[in-house]
């Protein structure tokens, strides 16, 4: 969105907080209204302790019922518009390709393997992966954002920050509500809870939703729609209360079925044609390009609004997830020391499908992928107090059971893809073709020569000028040595020395016939992966109340993690079974992959036929384990300036365990100068930060509110997942740092006008010490992470105005400013912008209705991205077609209708 989007939002902000203002001043508030709290009255536990946003030297964005509710926060994602240091992202998958980042560092990638460095706790209950913790949450009453490295008092992975949400508990009176909703996309919403006493101690609750929505993104190829919702859950729980002891229990149950994600194409190279082709020749679109531009031969779709992709008919994107789990937090005051544990049981299994080439043409796919984690966590804390010490001890442990079930597959144009994009190279004019089509497998028919018998044409002179005329000086010469081997011709013919003359016998019969190739529905069948974690950590956590103004605290933690991969490798690929003659030595087999590489071909066809996700090569079982230690701790010193001003610095240590990337494509190939596959190649490093950080809390009454904070983050072997171009791999970064500034300030001159803004400067980037030469980061040392916005802006504006004795009003209006970012490669006009990217935009959201005064009715208007900007959410680089790139686009513009009816 361009600046002047961005200007109006805000005017717009303004234009409505004047009127709002002055009319709050007239004399219809109640003398219980003017008796209210500050916006930033919010009691947190980022410390594990009841303390307000303006009493806790920490970092927090903290976001109470009430703004949760206004703003329709309906799962983390939501969160974005209220916190600009939280930023989360959705790759192919919501289940398993979602991730959160705070101050520029998250975890990106396909893969259970890596694990979150924002740590979400939901209840005091750690998730042990984003996309377990991005369901529809219900009711809730608060959500604390923690910025910089958590790792003393919030579990394991809370390198970057963490996020505690807490939802609304059993109420001892007994209430409810029912809400529903219809808005455009034919999405329809319903969901409800009731809470009330069993006896004077014990209390419960039940929470239930149903959600469904069509799908925003289109198919070239069908009236299907991606990006669909369809889901529900239920939780119920029961509060016991003694007085010295609470006993909350709860369990939940979730379910979707849902078509997710879809890529729209950005920018195709000289493959796009190659894909249209194919694809046109059956009736279809292969790349949907809508408002194409090309610039230097490269195809670019510079705003594709339209929303649309092409997918092959035959297959699915359709992702199933189960949640759920059961949790137990006791906390029981025996007057000198309170004893918290928190004891809890997740199960969570994702079963998804792909197409996985991102286009019209039946390539590849997933079929019944399938990802299951099991955890079982214990964390016990004791709390007391001596003198001007407020001491804090625990223990936490995690038991997780990893299973995942890899599905790459070949479909039904696996052969004529590697055929035509051969072809397309191999007829250029020589001497960078042979000036004619030449395919390997004949899936073009008879029309189409054999690169081996095209070699053997008795059409082109056997003789040494004729030959090099033909297909250039060397070729020419290697094509002499290449008809002696087979037999077809002199021995004279091959004068390049060392090049031995020998008829080899298979030879012939091998170039002269097509290449075994695949069979639809061939490759991974299965990849079978298991990971099995242990951790212990115990941790300490004092505050030493110096004086009445001035607070030391003193943390650490000790953390202990094993970690035990089992993996079976299954593979059937047909299209490798030529290099695994090569790989075994086969003469024939051998000599002719010689002559292809020589030609520069060997490798490219390698990699199309027996890709390294599907390579009959690393078929096996494998075995692994690693065990590591980490101390990780904090310090800070607060100091009360003025009753209204704190001032705080503060170190804190963080660490992220490392882990294995469970997938085949890690291995090395021997065929591409590799040592072969091995356990150990799947295994990544740990990661650790040392952060630093200044900061002030103001609190100018309860009308004004202005927080600052300045940091500054050094990260070590920073954990990212990188496609090298053969396979993915893990690239521990040596030298990263995340800095900046982030401001919050609230203003609330009255209990029914509110406004919060929010600016994060953030300068997160690899460090120009770095050396990426031969990585497929190369040429990133020095600059900014990719997909992290240097300027992010919050601003959300309520007002509740007072109508009569019975009704209030609701206007809401939020927004968020990302600056520009760049996402995936290299722009060929540009080296320093992205083919995928996005310029500065502003997501707007809005609502405007009337509730009654206690709240308990309400009705609403609400839009969300009011101004529909495009925007990509993620993007990266096809594989298997060089120069083509896809983005993930962000939702949409909705809108509807909701009301509420409480009880």
């Amino acid at each position: 969105m361009k600046k002047y989007q961005l200007l109006a939002a805000s005017a717009l902000t303004v234009f409505l907080a004047t009127p709002a203002m002055a009319q709050d001043a007239a004399p219809q508030e109640d003398a219980a209204s003017q008796d209210y709290q500050s916006a930033n009255d919010i009691v947190v536990r980022a410390t594990q302790r009841n303390e307000t946003v303006q009493t806790v030297p920490i970092a927090v964005t903290a976001v109470g019922a009430e703004l949760l509710e206004n703003a329709g926060v309906q799962d983390v994602k939501g969160l974005e518009q209220l916190a600009p240091s939280l930023q989360t992202t959705t790759g192919q998958s919501a289940a398993t390709g979602s991730s959160l980042s705070i101050r520029g560092v998250g975890t990106a990638g396909d893969n259970p393997g890596f694990e979150p460095a924002v740590g979400v706790f939901i209840d005091g209950v750690f998730r042990s992966r984003a996309g377990v913790a991005l369901a529809e949450l219900p009711e809730l009453e608060r959500v604390e954002v923690l910025r910089g490295p958590q790792g003393t008092l919030f579990g394991r992975n809370t390198s970057a920050g963490a996020l505690s949400i807490f939802t609304a508990q059993p109420a001892f009176e007994f209430g409810g509500y029912v809400e529903g909703s219809y808005g455009n996309y034919n999405a329809y919403e319903l969901e409800g809870a009731v809470t009330g006493p069993v006896s004077e101690q014990f209390a419960l609750r039940l929470d239930g939703g149903y959600r469904k929505r069509d799908g925003y993104i289109n198919d070239a190829n069908s009236s299907r729609k991606i990006n669909n919702i369809d889901r529900w859950n239920v939780r119920g729980q029961a509060l016991l209360d003694t007085g010295d002891i609470t006993l909350r229990l709860i369990g939940d149950y979730s379910q979707t079925d849902e078509a997710c994600c879809g890529a729209v194409s950005i920018a195709r190279g000289s493959l796009g044609t190659v894909v249209n082709n194919i694809a046109a020749s059956q009736g279809r679109v292969g790349l949907y390009v809508g408002d194409a531009t090309t610039v230097s031969g490269t195809s670019y779709t510079f705003n594709p609004e339209h929303r649309t992709m092409a997918i092959s008919p035959n297959r699915s994107f359709g992702e199933q997830v189960k949640d759920y789990g059961f949790s137990a937090e006791l906390n029981w005051d025996m007057g000198n020391v309170t004893v918290t544990s928190i004891t809890a049981y997740r199960q969570w299994r994702a079963t998804r499908s792909q197409d996985i080439d991102f286009s019209g043409i039946d390539r590849a796919y997933r079929d019944g992928y399938q990802n299951n984690i099991r955890d079982i966590t214990q964390e016990i804390r004791f709390q007391g107090s001596a003198g001007p010490l407020d001491w804090l001890i625990g223990g936490f442990y995690l038991n997780e059971d990893l299973e995942l079930r890899d599905t790459v597959r070949f479909g039904n144009d696996g052969n004529r893809y590697v055929d035509t994009v051969f072809a397309g190279a191999l007829g250029a004019a020589p001497p960078a073709g042979f000036g004619t089509p030449l395919q390997f497998y004949g899936s073009l028919g008879s029309g189409v020569p054999l690169f081996g018998s095209a070699l053997l044409n008795p059409a082109v002179p056997n003789t040494i000028p004729a030959l090099q005329a033909a297909y250039g000086p060397t070729t020419g010469l290697l094509v002499g040595c290449f008809r002696a081997n087979v037999g077809s011709g002199p021995a004279a013919n091959c004068v390049i020395p060392g090049i031995p003359t020998a008829v080899v016998p298979g030879l012939a019969a091998l170039v002269t016939s097509p290449l075994p190739g695949v069979t639809p529905g061939q490759g991974n069948n299965n990849d079978n992966f298991g990971v099995k974690t242990n951790a212990f950590a115990l941790f300490t956590h004092n505050i030493i109340n110096v004086t009445d103004k001035f607070a030391i605290t003193l943390g650490a933690r000790w953390n202990y993690e094993k970690k035990e991969l089992n993996a079976s490798i299954n593979n059937n690929t047909g299209s490798c079974a030529f290099f695994d003659q090569v790989r075994a030595g086969n003469p024939a087999a051998a000599t002719y992959a010689f002559y292809l590489r020589q030609a520069g071909i060997f490798n490219n066809l390698f990699l199309l036929s027996c890709n390294p996700a599907v390579n009959t090569e690393f078929n096996g079982n494998y075995a692994h384990n690693k065990d590591e230690s980490q101390i990780t701790g904090t310090a800070k010193l607060a100091y009360k300036i003025t009753p209204s001003i704190l001032g705080y610095a503060s170190y804190d240590r963080g660490y992220k365990s490392g882990g294995y990337n469970l997938d085949q494509a890690t291995f090395d190939s021997v065929l591409l100068g590799g040592n072969g596959a091995q356990a150990s190649d799947l295994a990544f490093g740990r990661e650790t930060v040392d952060s630093f950080e200044i900061g002030f809390k103001t609190s100018w009454g309860r009308e004004f509110t202005f927080n600052i904070a300045g940091f500054y983050s050094k990260y070590h072997d920073l954990q990212n997942l990188v496609f090298s171009g053969n396979n993915f791999v893990v690239q521990n970064i040596d030298s990263s740092t995340s800095k900046g500034v982030e401001a919050e300030a609230t203003i609330r001159p009255s209990q029914s006008f509110t406004v919060r803004l929010g600016y994060t400067y953030l300068d997160a980037r690899y460090d120009a010490s770095n050396n990426f030469t031969g990585t497929p980061l190369a040429g990133l040392e020095g600059r900014q992470v990719q997909n992290q916005p240097k300027h992010v802006v919050t601003s959300t504006l309520t007002w509740q105005p007072r109508i009569n004795d019975n009704v209030k009003g609701l206007v809401h209006i939020d927004m968020r400013y990302n600056s520009e970012v760049e996402i995936s490669g290299r722009s060929p006009l540009n080296p320093d912008r992205g083919v995928v990217r996005n310029p500065g935009y502003a997501l707007v959201s809005a609502r405007l209705g009337l509730q009654s005064t206690d709240g308990n009715i309400r009705g609403e208007f609400y839009v969300e991205n009011l101004f529909n900007q495009y925007y990509n959410i993620t993007g990266f680089a096809v594989p298997e077609q060089t120069g083509n790139y896809a983005g993930y686009p962000g939702y949409p513009r909705f809108y509807g209708v909701r009301a509420r009816f409480g009880f």
